[in-house]
């Protein structure tokens, strides 16, 4: 098991070095999803909601999460980030919406979280629209599915 890196040797907290990190491109993609009633998922693909459009909505605060995760994760390296996609999916048989986040930057650290951070928000932003009627939604299986670059390679999830 590898070690702690946000330890100091005496257990404190702290944010890790990376200038001795190389430059790379560095990309990672998380997906989860927010399981609803029937009538709530159709609502959200038919764009019945008054609010409006809550795919958009969700997208545009998944990205701007993406944005602010510095702000957000204590310890975490506020990043220059190059891409930011957040894709959402209408999933009938399963009364839910995907949700997934895909971060690029060229540098010395990854973009896990910023990628984990953009799933989350744009699914409490598809429960924040919806809760008038439906409070009985479930955010869940939020994960990374893919990470490269840097000195540790690739990773794949499912």
């Amino acid at each position: 098991m590898a070690d702690l890196t946000h330890f100091d040797g005496d257990g404190n907290a702290v944010m890790v070095d990376v200038s001795g990190k190389s430059v790379t491109e560095r990309v990672a993609v998380a997906r989860g999803r927010i399981v609803m009633l029937p009538g709530t998922l159709a609502m959200i693909r038919d764009g019945g909601h008054k609010k409006g459009d809550v795919l958009a909505v969700a997208r545009l605060a998944g990205i701007m999460a993406a944005k602010r995760t510095s702000e957000l994760i204590p310890l975490c390296h506020p990043l220059p980030l190059d891409k930011v996609t957040v894709a959402l999916a209408c999933l009938d048989a399963e009364n839910a919406v995907e949700i997934e986040a895909t971060v690029k930057v060229t540098g010395r650290t990854g973009v896990e979280m910023e990628a984990l951070t953009a799933v989350s928000v744009a699914a409490l932003t598809i429960y924040d629209m919806c809760k008038a009627v439906d409070r009985g939604m479930r955010i869940g299986d939020v994960r990374l599915v893919h990470k490269s670059g840097g000195k540790s390679g690739t990773f794949e999830g499912e």
